[in-house]
Protein backbone atom coordinates (compact mmCIF):
# COMPACT_ATOMS: atom_id res chain seq x y z
CA UNK A 1 0.00 0.00 0.00
CA UNK A 2 1.19 3.25 -0.99
CA UNK A 3 2.17 6.12 1.75
CA UNK A 4 -0.48 8.55 0.41
CA UNK A 5 -2.96 5.49 0.60
CA UNK A 6 -2.39 4.76 3.89
CA UNK A 7 -2.52 8.25 4.99
CA UNK A 8 -5.65 8.53 3.79
CA UNK A 9 -7.05 5.93 5.24
CA UNK A 10 -5.72 6.85 8.59
CA UNK A 11 -6.84 10.50 8.00
CA UNK A 12 -10.33 9.55 7.13
CA UNK A 13 -10.44 7.36 10.02
CA UNK A 14 -9.75 10.44 12.17
CA UNK A 15 -12.58 12.64 10.42
CA UNK A 16 -14.93 9.49 11.47
CA UNK A 17 -14.08 9.18 14.42
CA UNK A 18 -14.10 13.22 15.15
CA UNK A 19 -17.51 13.54 14.00
CA UNK A 20 -18.84 10.51 16.02
CA UNK A 21 -17.36 12.40 18.88
CA UNK A 22 -20.12 15.28 18.54
CA UNK A 23 -22.66 13.02 17.18
CA UNK A 24 -22.33 14.12 13.16
CA UNK A 25 -21.84 12.47 9.32
CA UNK A 26 -18.34 11.92 8.50
CA UNK A 27 -20.37 13.39 4.57
CA UNK A 28 -21.02 16.63 6.60
CA UNK A 29 -17.22 17.32 6.28
CA UNK A 30 -15.59 17.90 2.76
CA UNK A 31 -11.66 17.40 2.89
CA UNK A 32 -9.97 19.53 0.48
CA UNK A 33 -6.08 18.33 -0.64
CA UNK A 34 -3.96 21.14 -0.75
CA UNK A 35 -1.80 20.29 -3.83
CA UNK A 36 1.05 22.87 -3.03
CA UNK A 37 4.43 21.77 -3.81
CA UNK A 38 3.30 18.43 -4.72
CA UNK A 39 4.07 16.41 -7.92
CA UNK A 40 1.41 15.56 -10.76
CA UNK A 41 1.91 12.22 -9.93
CA UNK A 42 0.70 12.71 -6.02
CA UNK A 43 -1.90 15.02 -7.26
CA UNK A 44 -2.98 12.19 -9.80
CA UNK A 45 -3.18 9.47 -7.04
CA UNK A 46 -5.06 11.82 -5.06
CA UNK A 47 -7.57 11.69 -7.91
CA UNK A 48 -7.83 8.18 -8.45
CA UNK A 49 -8.78 7.73 -4.36
CA UNK A 50 -11.37 9.40 -5.10
CA UNK A 51 -11.10 12.92 -4.00
CA UNK A 52 -12.30 15.58 -5.82
CA UNK A 53 -11.50 19.11 -3.85
CA UNK A 54 -7.85 20.18 -4.81
CA UNK A 55 -6.79 24.18 -3.31
CA UNK A 56 -3.77 25.77 -4.02
CA UNK A 57 -3.15 29.28 -2.48
CA UNK A 58 -1.00 30.84 -5.27
CA UNK A 59 -2.88 32.07 -9.16
CA UNK A 60 0.01 31.10 -10.67
CA UNK A 61 0.49 27.42 -9.20
CA UNK A 62 -3.56 26.59 -9.55
CA UNK A 63 -3.78 27.56 -13.35
CA UNK A 64 -0.84 25.53 -13.76
CA UNK A 65 -2.55 22.76 -12.15
CA UNK A 66 -5.53 23.08 -14.12
CA UNK A 67 -3.34 22.79 -17.35
CA UNK A 68 -2.30 19.43 -15.84
CA UNK A 69 -5.54 18.29 -14.55
CA UNK A 70 -8.47 19.43 -16.99
CA UNK A 71 -10.98 17.10 -15.95
CA UNK A 72 -14.47 18.41 -15.56
CA UNK A 73 -15.33 17.04 -12.25
CA UNK A 74 -12.67 18.38 -10.30
CA UNK A 75 -13.98 21.26 -7.77
CA UNK A 76 -10.87 23.93 -7.59
CA UNK A 77 -10.38 26.48 -4.42
CA UNK A 78 -8.03 29.53 -4.32
CA UNK A 79 -7.41 29.38 -0.33
CA UNK A 80 -5.03 32.59 -0.73
CA UNK A 81 -5.28 36.00 -0.73
CA UNK A 82 -5.47 37.44 -3.71
CA UNK A 83 -4.47 40.84 -5.37
CA UNK A 84 -6.38 42.96 -7.32
CA UNK A 85 -5.06 43.15 -10.41
CA UNK A 86 -5.00 39.04 -10.29
CA UNK A 87 -8.67 39.03 -10.04
CA UNK A 88 -9.16 38.65 -13.97
CA UNK A 89 -6.50 35.83 -14.56
CA UNK A 90 -8.46 33.56 -12.35
CA UNK A 91 -11.68 34.24 -10.92
CA UNK A 92 -13.75 32.33 -13.93
CA UNK A 93 -11.66 29.41 -13.42
CA UNK A 94 -12.50 28.49 -9.81
CA UNK A 95 -15.47 26.56 -8.21
CA UNK A 96 -14.72 28.01 -4.57
CA UNK A 97 -12.54 31.45 -2.98
CA UNK A 98 -12.01 31.05 0.40
CA UNK A 99 -10.29 34.41 1.06
CA UNK A 100 -12.48 37.38 0.59
CA UNK A 101 -10.13 39.61 3.33
CA UNK A 102 -11.39 43.50 2.77
CA UNK A 103 -14.22 45.11 1.18
CA UNK A 104 -11.84 46.44 -1.15
CA UNK A 105 -11.38 43.30 -3.23
CA UNK A 106 -14.71 42.58 -3.60
CA UNK A 107 -15.62 45.19 -6.05
CA UNK A 108 -13.01 43.82 -8.20
CA UNK A 109 -14.31 40.33 -7.98
CA UNK A 110 -17.94 41.45 -8.76
CA UNK A 111 -16.35 43.99 -11.58
CA UNK A 112 -14.59 40.48 -13.49
CA UNK A 113 -17.22 37.65 -12.79
CA UNK A 114 -18.76 36.21 -15.66
CA UNK A 115 -21.26 34.21 -13.24
CA UNK A 116 -21.87 33.75 -9.80
CA UNK A 117 -19.26 32.54 -7.86
CA UNK A 118 -19.10 31.13 -4.07
CA UNK A 119 -16.67 32.71 -1.80
CA UNK A 120 -16.16 32.87 1.96
CA UNK A 121 -14.67 35.59 3.96
CA UNK A 122 -11.47 35.64 5.98
CA UNK A 123 -12.11 35.67 9.69
CA UNK A 124 -8.99 36.87 11.94
CA UNK A 125 -10.41 35.62 14.75
CA UNK A 126 -6.55 34.99 16.79
CA UNK A 127 -6.50 38.59 16.00
CA UNK A 128 -2.59 38.22 14.92
CA UNK A 129 -1.11 40.92 13.10
CA UNK A 130 0.14 38.84 10.39
CA UNK A 131 -3.03 37.30 8.84
CA UNK A 132 -5.55 38.63 6.84
CA UNK A 133 -9.19 38.97 7.45
CA UNK A 134 -11.94 41.02 8.92
CA UNK A 135 -11.91 41.13 12.72
CA UNK A 136 -14.57 39.55 14.55
CA UNK A 137 -16.12 42.69 15.11
CA UNK A 138 -16.34 43.53 11.29
CA UNK A 139 -17.51 39.80 10.12
CA UNK A 140 -21.46 40.58 10.17
CA UNK A 141 -21.05 44.28 8.19
CA UNK A 142 -18.35 42.71 5.88
CA UNK A 143 -21.65 40.11 5.38
CA UNK A 144 -23.83 42.78 5.10
CA UNK A 145 -21.77 44.42 2.61
CA UNK A 146 -21.26 41.33 0.07
CA UNK A 147 -25.45 41.48 -0.18
CA UNK A 148 -25.34 44.35 -2.68
CA UNK A 149 -23.32 41.99 -5.32
CA UNK A 150 -25.13 40.16 -7.58
CA UNK A 151 -22.56 37.54 -8.47
CA UNK A 152 -20.93 37.18 -5.14
CA UNK A 153 -22.25 34.36 -3.36
CA UNK A 154 -20.99 34.87 0.54
CA UNK A 155 -21.66 30.96 1.42
CA UNK A 156 -19.40 30.60 4.57
CA UNK A 157 -16.84 31.75 6.55
CA UNK A 158 -13.01 31.20 7.01
CA UNK A 159 -10.15 31.06 9.49
CA UNK A 160 -6.94 29.61 10.76
CA UNK A 161 -5.37 29.22 14.04
CA UNK A 162 -1.96 30.44 15.21
CA UNK A 163 0.36 28.22 14.53
CA UNK A 164 1.68 27.69 17.54
CA UNK A 165 -1.64 27.65 19.40
CA UNK A 166 -2.82 25.07 21.92
CA UNK A 167 -5.19 22.89 21.54
CA UNK A 168 -7.39 25.14 24.15
CA UNK A 169 -6.68 27.89 22.36
CA UNK A 170 -7.50 26.53 19.16
CA UNK A 171 -11.05 25.39 20.19
CA UNK A 172 -11.62 28.63 21.23
CA UNK A 173 -10.92 30.27 18.10
CA UNK A 174 -12.62 27.91 15.79
CA UNK A 175 -15.83 27.61 18.36
CA UNK A 176 -15.44 31.51 17.75
CA UNK A 177 -16.00 31.14 14.19
CA UNK A 178 -18.91 29.14 14.88
CA UNK A 179 -20.76 31.69 17.32
CA UNK A 180 -19.67 34.11 14.55
CA UNK A 181 -21.78 32.34 11.63
CA UNK A 182 -24.80 31.75 13.91
CA UNK A 183 -24.93 35.46 14.22
CA UNK A 184 -24.82 36.74 10.70
CA UNK A 185 -27.41 33.69 10.35
CA UNK A 186 -29.82 35.01 12.84
CA UNK A 187 -29.29 38.68 12.16
CA UNK A 188 -29.61 37.92 8.24
CA UNK A 189 -32.76 35.62 8.57
CA UNK A 190 -30.81 33.00 6.97
CA UNK A 191 -32.00 29.93 5.69
CA UNK A 192 -29.08 27.32 5.29
CA UNK A 193 -26.31 27.55 7.54
CA UNK A 194 -22.85 29.11 6.80
CA UNK A 195 -20.24 26.78 5.98
CA UNK A 196 -17.14 27.07 8.31
CA UNK A 197 -13.85 26.39 7.07
CA UNK A 198 -11.35 25.76 9.40
CA UNK A 199 -8.45 23.02 10.27
CA UNK A 200 -5.17 21.83 8.57
CA UNK A 201 -3.20 18.97 8.86
CA UNK A 202 -2.53 19.95 12.74
CA UNK A 203 -6.03 20.55 13.67
CA UNK A 204 -8.63 19.56 11.65
CA UNK A 205 -9.81 17.23 14.53
CA UNK A 206 -10.64 19.92 16.82
CA UNK A 207 -11.91 21.68 13.80
CA UNK A 208 -14.59 18.84 13.56
CA UNK A 209 -15.31 18.91 16.91
CA UNK A 210 -16.22 22.75 16.68
CA UNK A 211 -18.75 22.62 13.49
CA UNK A 212 -16.14 23.00 10.78
CA UNK A 213 -17.49 21.97 7.44
CA UNK A 214 -14.63 22.51 5.36
CA UNK A 215 -10.96 21.12 6.13
CA UNK A 216 -7.78 22.26 4.50
CA UNK A 217 -5.17 19.51 4.65
CA UNK A 218 -1.46 19.43 2.16
CA UNK A 219 1.41 17.89 3.78
CA UNK A 220 -0.56 15.28 5.85
CA UNK A 221 -1.75 13.72 2.53
CA UNK A 222 1.36 12.73 1.06
CA UNK A 223 4.41 12.61 3.42
CA UNK A 224 5.19 9.64 6.17
CA UNK A 225 3.91 10.46 9.56
CA UNK A 226 6.56 11.05 11.69
CA UNK A 227 6.88 8.30 14.75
Amino acid sequence: MSIIKQNVSRIMNLVASSCNQVHRLSTEVCPIVVTKNRTAHEVQEMYDLGFRHFAENRVEKLLERQEQFPQEDIIWHLIGPLQKRKVKQVINRIDLFHAIDRLSIMDEIEKRLEQPLDCMLEINVSGEVSKHGFTTEEALDAYRASEQYEKIRIVGLMTMAPFDASDEEIRFFFSRLAQIAKTIEKEEGLEAPLYLNMGMSGDFEVAIECGATHIRIGTSWFEREED
